[in-house]
């Protein structure tokens, strides 16, 4: 069964790394949720490096009063990791082999499906919009919040996480066959 599920996972995961790059590279999706400009950036840039010096994640909230947190003031989040853009290419590399992995073992995962899932196309891609929606309920949805993504970020990504899911499922599904000798 593992040999059968290596062939379709590896080109499931072939399919995440292209829908990224083409997603986040080509289009920006990633970085126009992640990144959006405002005004004065530069100086609010000089403040955040002169004041925050540890990678964390941090929380500035209004001037809490005897009442309180004032209502209706905004409460922010800034997010440091720690390094810079030097080492974009570098963290790509690191990130690749989870793009194979995931599908792989989602793949192995579904080769321990019964024959009425394995044997049906459209329930093998069932069942990777299954993992997207995993992802979409446990992860993305419950990104947002006070000092997060707002709700319709929110909901934008985890779409999204349902839709590569949906992706990598019609390739898997496409290639996975229960009843041959595919290897790889």
């Amino acid at each position: 069964m593992l040999k059968k599920a290596l062939l379709p996972g590896f080109l499931g995961g072939i399919v995440f790394i292209f829908w990224t790059f083409i997603v986040n590279a080509m289009f920006g999706f990633k970085s126009s949720l992640d990144m959006k400009p405002f005004p004065n950036e530069s100086q609010v840039y000089e403040i955040l490096k002169e004041n925050i010096k540890e990678p964390g994640r941090y929380a500035c909230n209004p001037q809490v009063s005897e009442m309180g947190f004032p209502a209706n003031e905004p409460a922010f989040s800034i997010l440091y990791g720690g390094m810079g853009h030097e080492v974009a290419g570098w963290l790509m590399l690191v990130q690749l082999p989870i793009f194979l992995l995931a599908p792989i073992l989602g793949t192995i995962m579904l080769s321990f499906a019964s024959p009425s899932v394995t044997n049906n196309y459209l329930k093998k891609v069932l069942f990777f919009t299954g993992f997207g929606l995993l992802i979409a309920l446990f992860s993305d949805l419950l990104n947002f919040g006070i000092g997060s993504y707002p709700p319709k970020d929110a909901l934008i990504l985890a779409l999204h996480d349902i839709a590569v899911w949906t992706v990598i499922g019609l390739v898997v599904a496409w290639r996975f066959k229960p009843n041959s000798n595919i290897t790889a």
